[in-house]
């Protein structure tokens, strides 16, 4: 295999890497909405009684008091 060969192969493992990273990069990004999501609907749900447990509830009143220093 001679030298031009032998890049143009390493030229498509790396296309083919950039486009995984890329792909990986997209579904972390999506993993990360859905988390954000999650969180904002158990909020909700424990505000509006719903929903209950101890686990919850420093969490929740952490999240109350990180809005209300924004709307300072």
């Amino acid at each position: 295999m001679g030298f031009v060969d032998r890049a143009k192969a390493a030229a498509g493992t790396a296309s083919t890497k950039a486009r995984e990273g890329v792909e990986d990069m997209k579904t972390k990004r999506e993993l990360g909405e859905t988390y954000d999501s999650i969180g904002k609907l158990v909020v909700e749900l424990v505000e509006g009684g719903e929903i209950s447990n101890e686990k919850l509830t420093p969490l929740v009143e952490k999240v109350k008091t990180l809005k209300a220093a924004l709307e300072v």
